[in-house]
């Protein structure tokens, strides 16, 4: 004859399964965080327009803004009024900031003879830290450090990578947030620096 089985205490039972369920959903969880990260840096890291921000026009007064470059220089928006200037919110711990710097540097050495310029404004790294991200970058651009996020505050926006054109009449022109690639910054600012 057969013994019988004991009957299963679901209460027993529940805590296993509890267990199971939250560690599935902590995989799922980090495999999906795995997958976008890569994803992202994949966009950022081609020069394809596929992960490019798009720029859109606007039209507001720059605003005033002055900070300490990396080389210890106290620099305003102000006194690049002759340029058609490219202000770049960024910071050395963002992936999408460190991935468009090469594009931005090449590009502004395609066009700096045009009068144009960056001012690329770091969000509250130190200035040993920056100033090697700059030298390791090879970045010839102005890079401003902003401990307080001054910039951040005045363009009211504070998702990193974000850029501002501003025109030589001191108008900003575009505004985006997130990296861009080359062909776009060729069909947006390009012609910018054909006016006057």
């Amino acid at each position: 004859m057969r013994a019988k089985s004991k009957p299963r205490n679901p209460k027993k039972d529940s805590p296993r399964w509890i267990v199971v369920g939250v560690v599935l959903i902590l995989v799922g969880f980090a495999l999906f965080l795995l997958w976008s990260g890569f994803r992202s840096m994949s966009d950022f890291t081609t020069d394809s327009d596929a992960g490019s921000a798009i720029p859109m026009a606007v039209n507001f007064p720059a605003p005033q803004l002055a900070l300490q470059s990396v080389d210890g220089k106290n620099e305003s928006l102000a006194d690049f009024h002759q340029d058609v200037l490219l202000v770049n919110n960024w910071a050395t711990w963002c992936p999408p900031c460190k991935a468009e710097m090469p594009t931005l540097e090449s590009y502004y050495e395609t066009h700096a003879a045009q009068g144009f310029m960056i001012v690329a404004i770091e969000a509250g790294e130190s200035q040993d830290a920056v100033s090697q991200f700059a030298q390791a970058q090879g970045l010839k651009f102005h890079v401003w450090l902003d401990p307080t996020n001054a910039s951040l505050m005045v363009f009211k926006n504070a998702s990193l990578p974000n850029s501002y054109v501003i025109g030589r009449s001191g108008t900003v022109r575009y505004a985006w947030t997130g990296a861009i690639s080359r062909s776009v910054l060729d069909e947006y600012i390009t012609p910018l620096l054909a006016q006057n």
